[in-house]
């Protein structure tokens, strides 16, 4: 995986708007995670179970959740390491079952995982997880191809068993940005959005005049799939610039905070994430804009305004205000 790529996915596109005089200051929550570069059990397990002797470790970059280093190996192998002090290993579960559910779509470039687990003998308890490094340094990313293959990606049928049967959810929570993101099935899509995306964003708030709008808009999320028929589709979930790149010619994305949802959920970061009309055109050419779409894609947005409002502070809050105005 490209070094210059990986960052927080939440330290990103931060568009500084003056909120209201009469909102409440958020500050960024604190985040007391210690984080490190290689650690001895990461290293070994890639000895042992990857058969070659581990030569080099490049830091890529550290943040608030984990560092992230590049190890080279005698026999040639070159793997991307992600380790977290302080967090047990569903840390990286969420992420290592991401990617190979979409990995499992056989569709788009996604780095393929060989582990994940407890950093043994980390004092302060830890995990990392390996997995394939992607060079994306020379790569050319068509954004056409981009969206060619993330409607085939979302077209997929799913190989987990609630997913094919039609539920939505994930089999474990995770995180987006540093929220935590529930995941539990559910066979309704709407209510699914609501309870499990949209209310849990609005009480972390804790903002009496966005709850009172939100609580309104949550009222009628029926109206806006009137006509409409919603099927799981693998999501990325956090799909923005920094999680995308190319292998070549082949467009790869990466550090997900994936569930089977609504396909339309996947551009609720569109606006940072740069997507041109010709990625739109090719995706559309398969998967054709269904009535509604416009409004829908409000929502969908909505999610991700409320959680860098809640992990950035009042810089979105304006944002928040204006949406679910309009859809209110």
């Amino acid at each position: 995986m490209l070094a210059a790529r990986f960052r927080l996915p939440a330290e990103r596109c931060q568009r500084r708007s003056r909120p209201p005089a009469s909102s409440k200051q958020r500050l960024p929550r604190a985040r007391c995670i210690i984080v490190m570069a290689g650690h001895p059990a990461a290293n070994a397990w890639i000895e042992e179970h990857l058969g070659s002797k581990v030569v080099k470790e490049s830091l890529v970059s550290s943040s608030g959740w984990s560092s992230a280093y590049v190890v080279d190996t005698q026999g040639g192998g070159r793997y991307f390491v992600k380790t977290a002090l302080g967090r047990d290993e569903a840390m990286f579960k969420g992420e290592a079952l991401g990617l190979q559910a979409m990995y499992d779509t056989n569709t788009i470039r996604i780095p393929k995982v060989f582990h994940y687990g407890p950093l043994a003998g980390a004092g302060r308890g830890g995990s990392f997880i390996v997995m394939e490094h992607l060079d994306m340094s020379r790569g050319r990313l068509s954004m056409r191809e981009l969206g060619r293959r993330l409607a085939l990606m979302h077209l997929a049928v799913p190989k987990e068993e609630h997913a094919a049967a039609g539920q939505f959810g994930f089999p474990v929570d995770n995180t987006i940005g540093g929220t935590p993101q529930a995941n539990g099935w559910m066979s309704d899509w709407v209510v699914f959005l609501r309870d499990r995306r949209l209310m849990p964003q609005l009480k972390m708030a804790g903002d009496s005049r966005l709850m009172k709008m939100g609580e309104k808009l949550c009222s009628n999320l029926p109206s806006y799939f009137e006509g409409i028929q919603v099927r799981p589709s693998v999501l990325h979930g956090d799909l923005w610039s920094g999680n995308i790149g190319a292998v070549g010619e082949e467009p790869a994305i990466f550090d997900p905070a994936c569930y089977y949802g609504h396909h339309e959920a996947e551009f609720g970061m569109s606006w940072c994430a740069g997507f041109s009309q010709d990625f739109y055109a090719a995706y559309h050419e398969l998967i054709p804009r269904a009535p509604g779409f416009e409004q829908r894609a409000e929502i969908y947005r909505l999610y991700h305004y409320l959680n860098h409002l809640n992990l950035f502070g009042d810089s979105y809050y304006s944002s928040c205000a204006s949406i679910l105005q309009r859809l209110t």
